[in-house]
């Protein structure tokens, strides 16, 4: 008999412990794509919403914990834009507001100048962008606007009392900026009562634009004096401490999952081996190494861990594809996860099947052929 055949029986006559160990498997690498994915893709969509746009340094106030937080005078823009190497500087004024009749939390409104690239190059799905002199105007992204019911033409709350009109719908194929809202700056600055004060800047650098040049210009940034950290899309995201937060939840909660799921592995191969006691005696004094034991063992595990893979790899797209749909988290987590996350849980599994069957797999090629026949009676 081939061992490969030899290790599919020894799986498909045990099916109830199989599938209790496969869903364990399942569950754990569920945890791991769906949360990671989320996070990964916080990320990404966050770096995209700049580099989308060829914004190549932000400009926040330093050490703010909380760069939402963040508050800049807007005449600091003037002299960002006469440092050599710097093309465009765009002031940016940010909040977060929560739209409760509509189950929305934690929308984005973006105060933005009429000639800022995040108005200029939206995709318009209906109506036009705000132009200079519009006075409380608004234009939703494609996610918000289907949340909200919203189209251009309507008119919308954005906080108690002020109404703004729906003068445009875009579609920028970025989460983030979807699931977002575009205001005037001087209209949100008059509401939020920062006049002359933004959040950051948005600054693009001439061409060449290479990791130097952008080096040259955020330490020139940062040389004057003004109490700001300048740092590049790629950093600015990367040591922002949302994503932080997030990406460190998704890996704490996943290793509680894989940690259950490794105990159940261990568990499963254990009882195997022992169940088994004396048909492994019959293979070693039929000739068997101790390797082909070992081998047989692993790829028991193996085959489980991969089904296992494969079952919560489609449960955490059907889980990520559910949550896309739901109003409050549609702004903020996309359907798709991407190829390298699948592939790092299904790594996951692996290694957890490794190491859940290393102890039974070491205990099974020990056993005396001997010792174990005489188990059988």
């Amino acid at each position: 008999m081939r061992l490969i055949t030899l290790v599919y029986k020894n799986i498909s006559r045990r099916r109830i412990r199989s599938a209790l160990t496969i869903s364990g498997m399942a569950v754990a690498v569920a945890a791991v794509v769906a949360l990671v994915g989320i996070a990964d893709g916080f990320q990404s969509s966050f770096l995209d919403l700049y580099q989308g746009h060829g914004v190549d340094v932000v400009v926040v106030r330093a050490r703010v914990a909380d760069r939402m937080s963040s508050d800049l005078d807007q005449s600091i823009g003037a002299r960002i834009a006469a440092i050599a190497g710097v093309e465009t500087v765009e002031p940016v004024l940010l909040d977060a507001i929560s739209l409760e009749d509509s189950g929305l939390y934690g929308v984005v409104v973006q105060g933005l100048e009429p000639d800022n690239s995040f108005v200029r190059e939206q995709s318009l799905v209906e109506g036009r962008a705000f132009e200079p002199g519009d006075g409380r105007t608004v234009m939703l992204g494609q996610i918000l606007a289907r949340n909200l019911d919203k189209h251009a033409g309507d008119r919308v709350e954005i906080y108690q009392g002020e109404y703004f009109d729906v003068v445009g719908i875009y579609d920028r194929h970025n989460i983030f900026e979807n699931g977002a809202m575009i205001v005037p700056l001087n209209q949100l600055q008059d509401l939020l009562g920062q006049k002359g004060q933004v959040t950051a800047f948005n600054v693009m650098v001439r061409a060449p634009k290479d990791a130097s040049t952008i080096k040259k210009v955020v330490n020139a940034i940062e040389g004057l004096g003004l109490g700001v950290s300048a740092m590049a899309t790629d950093e600015y995201v990367a040591t922002d401490a949302k994503i932080q937060g997030v990406t460190a939840m998704a890996w704490s909660t996943s290793a509680i999952a894989l940690v259950i799921g490794a105990i159940g592995m261990l568990n499963t191969m254990i009882v195997s081996v022992f169940e088994r006691t004396s048909e492994i005696g019959i293979l070693r004094a039929i000739g068997w190494r101790k390797s082909r034991i070992v081998r047989m063992i692993l790829m028991e595990s193996g085959l489980l861990s991969i089904a296992g893979a494969v079952f919560g790899t489609g449960l955490a797209l059907l889980l990520t594809y559910g949550l896309s749909r739901v109003p409050a988290a549609s702004g903020m987590v996309g359907a798709r996860i991407a190829p390298q996350v699948i592939a790092q849980g299904v790594l996951i599994a692996l290694l957890i099947g490794l190491l859940g069957a290393l102890y039974p797999a070491y205990r099974a090629a020990r056993l005396l052929p001997t010792v174990a026949l005489r188990n059988e009676g």
